[in-house]
């Protein structure tokens, strides 16, 4: 199913670069992620001794590069309520609800580190999940004024690194735990040998890393821009089509929404899959055991799947033929993914029952060979 799933979207994106090749020359520049505009040349201060005085000098959105938005589409968006009613409203549950169950969780497993391996991967997605919970905050804000931004431009480059930077590292987490299990349940003579809290902790490094300089692009580029026609500040919702700089940002984050949510999405699938399969044929009684890992399954399949595919296909669309309108549709799925920082405390509440019974495996001398997972 997984292979499937993989050959499926790379014939899309195939698909996606040959019709871009036909129509780049027929379409304006596009834009990562995000809505397009024009750039509007900003009006610099006149000097002190000057006679007239430039208007809007006292605002403060004066200061900033301007946008023209090319689509009604993208003002209908920012102004209707799915934007700034809707989305806020799951962010906020899913602060609500995260950050007290995160910090417990975090508080909980912490004091374990140097005893259970495991407990390293779960101390690394509780603060993920707090990280990305508390750059929501500053996104419900935004949505709630009505997508104006009122922080500065350094914040909301921080914010934007910091939220999918978590979803990323978050989505990657879970998929090592969703390895550890599979090698201690499918392969359990090998997963005995390894060197355990090595191995998690030189995992939760990596993820780090790699994620932290995967995000090093969205703390470069500038993502504040005042849109004039709706009087008010975007944070990374609306970039310009008309800047060469913006253009390598698409294949760019093309190459992360495989790496950062695609990979993930297939390698959890693909283990939780043959965990529930080899079990089911062991003649021992493994439901609770079955039960949590189809729950797991289930729960990253629902949050991380729609915002995964929308946002490659979004992406397909916005190099083959300019095409924006899926921004919208994946700005709602990532609320899902969000949600999943929320349920993450009690869905290792649910794997820490199945981790506290041992399993047990028959080696061929006949000894029996005992692995908590």
């Amino acid at each position: 199913m997984g292979e499937k799933l993989f050959f499926f979207f790379m014939n899309l994106l195939i698909l996606g670069m040959k019709q871009g090749n036909m129509l780049r020359t027929n379409n304006s520049k596009v834009s990562p992620r995000t809505f397009k505009g024009h750039s509007v040349p900003v009006q610099l201060p006149l000097p002190p001794n000057a006679t007239e005085t430039p208007p809007h000098s006292s605002s403060t959105a004066a200061a900033l590069p301007e946008l023209q938005l090319l689509s009604n589409d993208t003002a209908m968006y920012l102004r209707g309520g799915v934007s700034t009613r809707a989305v806020p409203a799951l962010y906020i549950v899913a602060v609500v609800v995260g950050l007290p169950s995160n910090v417990a969780i975090l508080a909980l497993v912490g004091a374990k580190v140097r005893k259970v391996s495991s407990a390293i991967l779960y101390c690394s997605l509780a603060v993920s999940d707090l990280l990305l919970l508390l750059s929501l905050t500053l996104k419900a804000q935004y949505h709630l004024a009505g997508n104006n931004w009122a922080f500065g431009e350094a914040a909301c480059r921080l914010t934007t690194a910091c939220f999918y930077g978590n979803l990323y590292c978050s989505a990657h987490t879970l998929a090592c735990i969703s390895a550890k299990r599979y090698l201690a349940v499918v392969h359990p003579f090998f997963y005995k040998s390894l060197p355990k809290r090595s191995c998690t902790s030189w995992a939760s490094l990596a993820v780090w890393v790699i994620f932290s300089a995967a995000m090093a692009p969205e703390l470069l580029v500038h993502q504040t821009y005042h849109i004039p026609q709706l009087g008010i500040t975007t944070c990374h919702d609306v970039l310009p089509a008309d800047q060469s700089i913006y253009d390598l940002l698409v294949y760019y984050n093309l190459g992360l929404t495989l790496l950062g949510f695609l990979l993930p999405l297939l390698v959890i699938m693909a283990c939780y899959t043959s965990i529930v399969w080899h079990l089911n044929r062991s003649h021992r009684d493994w439901g609770l055991y079955i039960r949590a890992s189809s729950l797991v399954m289930v729960i990253f399949l629902v949050c991380f799947g729609p915002s995964s595919c929308l946002h490659f296909l979004h992406y397909v669309l916005l190099y083959s033929s300019g095409n924006e309108s899926f921004y919208a549709y994946f700005s709602v799925a990532a609320c899902l993914c969000c949600l999943h920082s929320c349920l993450d405390p009690f869905l290792f509440v649910v794997m820490s029952r199945t981790a506290g019974s041992k399993l047990y495996f028959m080696s061929r001398k006949g000894k029996t060979l005992s692995i908590s997972t």
